[in-house]
């Protein structure tokens, strides 16, 4: 890594951080707000499009501090085809139709510049190449992790601090993989988020709105392609999982509890990962923490198997799932309210305790 790394990463988090009061007056100017609603912790209306100060901020730097090449051309390009979706959505609504057919075409974009998973690793057969199947493999990816973030924004700092951490680690192993570039752009996009942090943070001024949720996932997902698949290791295929574990399982867990549940898969629920702490009785505050804490524990075992055997890698991998499939059932993530596991008379406490906490 260049001396030079402290430069854009000052500059890309002051541009945030002097960026976002002036989205801020932006959304109330245009009417970015985001309305109380059955689903939403706050109670009054609060300014969205916040994310677009994390965009300008990490664009600026990265177009005035890196080397272009035709991956990043289709990074940006792509990533501006997501942000200007997320801002139409923030001021007037876009629906879930519209917002993957943009979601496919920004992703048809990165892999026309080059960025696809094109092989896998067999422990047995070597590296495979996946040939055309590497189109579908990464157009799954993309979108998959892009709404996997946009998921989790459902309270004050949590999708923005889990996606920052994400973005550290990203950057780490990027580096020990030797991938200086996609090392660099990763930190420049946490810096970023950092200067945005201060403002959305419990209480929040601002929210990031599905602009900064969108772009997030959808820049996670894309650097994860670059930095950490090309390496002839099988452990290279689940490292992006594990960093991004926590949007990844806290939606499939919502696919499998409302398939079960008999309830649309894509249907709005109040039984994420977020949700249910709420209800066990922490804090605002202490429930991002928590996450936090969830995502910080998973980004260093990301780091471990990055360094060890992949024998080893395989035995934490194996490890993180049984550790997060219990953890979930004793939540009840995965049965949600609909098989509870506890008598009325707990679940008329366990909902009065929360009520208590969103307000």
């Amino acid at each position: 890594m260049k001396s030079g790394i402290i430069g854009p990463l000052l500059l890309a988090f002051g541009l945030v951080f002097l960026g976002t009061p002036l989205v801020k007056k932006l959304a109330y100017k245009i009417k970015a707000l985001d309305q109380p609603a059955q689903r939403k912790v706050h109670h009054q209306p609060m300014p969205r499009l916040g994310g677009l100060a994390i965009c300008l901020g990490f664009w600026l730097t990265v177009l005035l501090t890196t080397e272009m090449n035709s991956g990043l051309y289709g990074l940006l390009g792509g990533g501006l085809l997501i942000t200007l979706v997320g801002i139409i959505d923030d001021i007037k609504g876009v629906t879930a139709r519209q917002k993957l057919a943009v979601q496919i075409v920004a992703a048809c974009i990165v892999m026309y510049a080059g960025v696809r998973v094109d092989f896998v690793t067999h422990p047995v057969k070597g590296v495979i190449s996946l040939s055309y199947w590497s189109y579908p493999l990464t157009l799954l990816w993309i979108i998959g992790i892009t709404n996997a973030v946009n998921l989790i924004d459902g309270l004050d700092g949590l999708a923005a601090g889990v996606s920052a951490i994400a973005a550290v680690t990203l950057g780490v192993i990027a580096y020990l993989e030797t991938s200086q570039q996609t090392a660099m752009l990763a930190f420049i996009l946490a810096a970023s988020i950092f200067g945005f942090l201060k403002y959305n943070f419990h209480p929040a001024q601002i929210f990031m709105g599905d602009t900064g949720s969108l772009f997030l996932g959808f820049n996670l997902s894309v650097l994860a392609i670059i930095g950490l698949t090309k390496s002839a290791t099988i452990i290279s295929l689940f490292l992006p999982v594990v960093i991004l574990g926590v949007p990844i399982l806290d939606t499939l867990f919502a696919i499998v509890r409302r398939y079960f549940g008999g309830k649309p898969i894509f249907s709005a629920d109040k039984e994420h990962l977020h949700h249910r702490l709420l209800r066990l009785g922490l804090s605002h505050e202490h429930t991002v923490l928590a996450m936090y804490g969830v995502s910080v524990v998973l980004s260093f075992s990301a780091i471990i198997m990055a360094l060890v055997t992949t024998a080893q890698g395989m035995l934490i991998m194996v490890a993180l799932i049984l550790g997060f499939c219990i953890g979930a059932e004793k939540l009840g993530i995965l049965h949600g309210q609909g098989k509870p596991k506890c008598d009325k008379q707990s679940q008329v406490k366990e909902e009065k305790v929360y009520q208590h906490f969103i307000k």
